[in-house]
């Protein structure tokens, strides 16, 4: 099974993805020459584990009926000295009247995350020209 994902590119220091009838843009921060418009392409990277880490612990309490009041995602990244991203902390934010017995549970289910996953067994990844 394969998907695909095109690219363009609509000035100055945008590139935006077009997939499955979304359009989703990225800029550079204006001190990297862009104009700071959208997320840079990395934050989207972030943001897909925070968010795909929520859509699991959102699937969990639906179907315990548990309200999410209260709940939220916290995700922190720590860098090395030349910039590599060294360590990811997600936190699940629980309100206090969130069922003690579903902590642990909750988080299993936030560590079902595709993209997580991905992350622990990367796929290969090939890069290449081509003409039309």
């Amino acid at each position: 099974m394969s998907s695909e994902m095109t690219v363009s590119f609509p000035g100055g220091k945008k590139v935006t993805a077009h997939y499955d009838g979304f359009d989703i843009t990225s800029d550079q921060a204006v001190d990297s020459g862009g104009e700071g418009t959208a997320p840079e392409p990395f934050d989207y990277f972030l943001a897909s584990l925070a968010t795909c880490a929520g859509y699991y612990v959102l699937k969990f309490c639906e179907g315990r009926g548990i309200s999410t009041d209260g709940v939220a995602i916290q995700q922190s990244w720590e860098r090395n000295e030349s910039n590599k991203l060294e360590r990811i902390a997600i936190r699940i934010q629980l309100p206090p009247d969130f069922p003690e017995k579903y902590h642990k549970a909750v988080v299993r289910a936030a560590n079902t995350c595709s993209v997580k996953k991905t992350l622990a067994d990367p796929p290969q990844i090939t890069t290449e020209t081509f003409v039309i």
